[in-house]
């Protein structure tokens, strides 16, 4: 572009979804819970948060004075598409690295082709996994997700995430999560390796206004293995010979902070360990008396269950819930899966 300030309706777009994302994260700041904050922040600090609000102000402010975008060598303005999945940039293409050029050009690619990634989800037949899998959204469409697919060595891929909102804002970014993560689950290794490109490729996209919650898992069949990553999701629960253990954050929820890093972990799954993977619409149920269903009264009913196959479990577990909720309609997206090896 031969002009050193974006057109005006550009500016403004950019304008309107950079306070968007500065009061949706000020919004988390002030009314999250602390416990609820632990969770979505994983081993990182409050303080790496409000570094990413730093920098959603800094780039707001240079929508103001509108030198957003401006290239620091030719001090013509970046090409917008650029600027639409990082709206951080200062340097024009031309002036990057091949290495610089390869990386964009990879994501330039992937987000040309979410809009024509998505396709029907069904459960997978994952050899010695018993699965079982329910949504319900709070509105009409919602902002939960849960998904399948091979990684590059042919592992198998479990995630379940969340997005902060309801309806169809937080559905429209869900839909690009899942066709990102179509796109990368099978050109990775690793759950890391996926978690951290989808927070490199959402922290900065314009479009983005809410962070996202997420849990990836593989399950290698051979070695019984399961690895994952949790990005500030709810605690999974892996439940053997009637004892619970939570797997917790390894990492920041998704375009929550700068640079995130994480952490994959792993563990073993035996004959009758059941794995339950849920979104806060659970645990957040309220019955007619305020009260929480919670993850002790989780635990509670999964210890129970433990026994059944994965579709009774799951069945029985959103009876419990409902009963427990009785009249009171739910307020948030609910997800449940239920994995049990054989």
């Amino acid at each position: 572009m031969d002009k050193e300030t974006l057109d005006a309706p550009l500016l403004q777009r950019f304008q309107n979804s950079l306070a968007r994302q500065k009061a949706g994260l000020l919004d988390w700041f002030q009314k999250t819970p602390a416990d609820k904050k632990r969770i979505h922040l994983g081993p990182a600090s409050e303080e790496s948060a409000r570094a990413h609000l730093g920098v959603l102000e800094d780039s707001l402010a240079r929508t103001e004075d509108k030198t957003i975008g401006r290239c620091t060598v030719c001090h013509e303005c970046v090409d917008p598409g650029h600027l639409e999945i990082d709206y951080t940039t200062s340097v024009c293409i031309d002036h990057y690295s091949p290495e610089e050029k390869r990386q964009l050009e990879l994501d330039l690619e992937l987000s040309q082709k979410l809009q024509k990634a998505l396709l029907p989800q069904k459960l997978p037949k994952i050899p010695n996994l018993q699965i079982a899998a329910f949504t319900q959204p709070a509105k009409i469409v919602g902002g939960d997700y849960f998904d399948f697919f091979r990684f590059a060595d042919g592992s198998h891929g479990i995630a379940i995430a969340d997005v902060m909102g309801k309806g169809m804002p937080a559905s429209m970014l869900m839909a690009s999560l899942q066709a990102s993560l179509r796109l990368i689950g099978p050109e990775s290794l690793t759950p890391v390796e996926v978690v951290s490109r989808l927070n490199r490729l959402f922290c900065h996209n314009i479009n983005l206004t809410r962070f996202v919650t997420l849990f990836l898992a593989q399950f290698k069949p051979e070695s019984r293995s399961l690895l994952y990553a949790n990005a500030g999701h709810n605690p999974a629960l892996l439940c053997r010979s009637g004892a619970v253990e939570w797997l917790r954050p390894t990492g920041a929820a998704i375009g929550l902070i700068e640079g995130a890093e994480y952490e994959t972990r792993s563990v073993r799954l035996d004959p009758g360990d059941v794995l339950v993977l849920y979104t806060d619409g659970l645990t957040e149920a309220l019955n007619e008396a305020d009260e929480e269903f919670g993850t002790e009264r989780l635990a509670e009913h999964v210890r129970s269950l433990a026994p059944l196959p994965a579709s009774d479990h799951l069945k029985r577990l959103r009876e419990g819930v409902r009963k427990f909720t009785g009249n009171r309609a739910f307020t948030d997206d609910l997800t449940l899966l239920i994995v049990k090896h054989s």
